[in-house]
C-alpha cells in the first residue's frame, strides 16, 4: 500500500477509470498510487492474531457502562413524522436516518448484532441498536456507500424488505446486481460526480472517497466506493442546503475537490473512529485529526461524529475517538460544539 502524497493537487482530481482484470472490472482511487485491498492472506492472519481488529482495552468502566452512556431507545413517534427542515437520527456506527424535505433517507443501515455475513458473524456490536429494521418509518431512499459488511448489512436490508418496505436504492457502480439478485429495488448505480433527483428540489451526488471494496475472496475493488452529498433546494433560500456523508475514507484531496465542484457543506457526518493501528488504517480511515481537516476542507458549518463506538473493528478503545477529537479540535482552535456527539438512537434537528 502506498501512502497519500503530502499535499492535495492544485486542481480537483478526477476519478480514475476502472481497470480491467480478466472479465471483472476493478476500480481505483482518485490517486492511482493509493492501492488498498490487495492484502496478502498471511498479513491478514498475522494482524488478526496480533489483535489489530479488536480494541486493545475496554472503555473506562467497561462496555456496559459505555453503552448506558451512549445509547438511548429511538423516539419512534417522532421518527414517524415527516419532516421538512432536516432532522437526523444516529442509529450507531455510520447508520443514519436523515429526514428532510418530506423524505426519509436511510444511510448504510447496519442494525444487526454483528458486522459480518448474515448478521451472525464478524465484528460484534457492543452497543445495542436503538431500533429494529421493522420499527423504521416508511423509507423512501436507502443510500449505500460501499459493500463492506459494516456498511452493507444484508440481514438489516432483508428484514426491511420482509417488513414490506421497497425503497429506492442508490448504490455505487458494480453493486446493483447484488440487490437485484435478492429482489430488492429499484436500484440506481452511480459513478463519482454523478447525481440523481430523489424528489423535486432534492438531489444527491455520489462523491469520491479514498477506500476500497470487497465482500468475498474474488471481488476486491470490483464495485466502487464513495460518499453522498444531498442538496435540498429550499423555496425561501437561493442557496441549497447541503449534507455530506463521506463514507469510509482516508484523508485525500477529494474533499477539497468536493468543496470546489459542488459547494460548501452545511452539515457533515464526520467519521472519527476505526483508525488504529495507523500503519494499516491510515490510507482507508481518517483519524480524528484527519477528520477535522476533512471538515475544514469542505467548510462544514456543523458536523456530527459517526463511525465509532459500536462494533469491535480496530485497536482503539471505544471511548478514545471523542478524546482524540477534542484534542484535534483544540489544536486548530475549532469550537468543540462544531462536532456533535450524539447518543446512538438520539434524534436532533439541524437548523439549515
Amino acid at each position: 500500500m502506498s501512502s497519500l502524497p503530502g499535499s492535495p493537487p492544485p486542481s480537483p482530481p478526477s476519478p480514475s477509470p476502472p481497470e480491467s482484470s480478466g472479465t471483472r472490472r476493478r476500480f481505483a482511487n482518485t490517486h492511482p498510487e493509493v492501492v488498498i485491498g490487495n492484502f496478502p492472506w498471511y498479513e491478514m492472519v498475522w494482524r488478526s492474531l496480533r489483535g489489530d481488529f479488536k480494541p486493545l482495552s475496554e472503555p473506562a468502566g467497561g462496555y456496559a457502562a459505555f453503552a448506558q452512556q451512549w445509547h438511548q431507545p429511538a423516539d419512534l413517534a417522532r421518527l414517524a413524522q415527516r419532516q421538512q427542515a432536516p432532522v437526523v437520527t444516529w442509529l450507531g456506527h455510520v447508520s443514519m436516518l436523515m429526514q428532510v424535505a418530506g423524505l426519509n433517507v436511510l444511510i448504510d443501515p447496519t442494525l444487526a448484532d454483528y458486522a459480518g455475513p448474515l448478521g451472525r458473524f464478524g465484528a460484534p456490536r457492543r452497543v445495542p441498536a436503538p431500533l429494529t429494521p421493522e420499527q423504521l418509518p416508511p423509507i423512501d431512499v436507502v443510500l449505500i456507500s460501499h459493500n463492506h459488511y459494516d456498511h452493507l448489512c444484508s440481514a438489516t436490508l432483508r428484514r426491511l424488505h420482509a417488513a414490506g418496505q421497497s425503497p429506492r436504492l442508490v448504490v455505487p457502480q458494480g453493486l446493483g446486481k447484488w440487490f437485484e439478485k435478492r429482489g430488492m429495488g429499484p436500484v440506481s448505480e452511480m459513478d463519482w460526480w454523478e447525481h440523481t433527483e430523489l424528489a423535486p428540489g432534492v438531489r444527491v451526488h455520489f462523491t469520491p472517497s479514498q477506500h476500497w471494496s470487497r465482500r468475498s475472496l474474488g471481488d476486491t475493488n470490483a464495485s466502487l466506493w464513495g460518499g453522498f452529498l444531498l442538496e435540498w433546494t429550499r423555496p425561501e433560500s437561493a442557496a441549497p442546503w447541503r449534507f455530506l456523508f463521506p463514507g469510509d475514507t482516508g484523508y485525500s484531496g477529494d474533499f477539497k475537490a468536493i468543496r470546489h465542484r459542488i459547494g460548501a457543506v452545511d452539515f457533515l457526518a464526520l467519521p472519527i473512529g476505526a483508525y488504529l493501528p495507523r500503519d494499516f488504517m491510515k490510507p482507508m480511515h481518517v483519524n480524528p485529526d484527519d477528520a477535522v481537516q476533512l471538515m475544514l476542507d469542505v467548510e462544514a458549518k456543523q458536523a456530527m461524529g459517526v463511525h465509532w463506538g459500536t462494533f469491535m473493528l480496530t485497536q482503539e478503545a471505544f471511548d478514545h475517538p471523542p478524546r482524540d477529537l477534542a484534542a484535534a479540535l483544540a489544536q486548530r482552535n475549532v469550537p468543540q460544539d462544531r462536532v456533535w456527539l450524539l447518543r446512538q438512537g438520539e434524534t436532533r434537528a439541524i437548523h439549515p
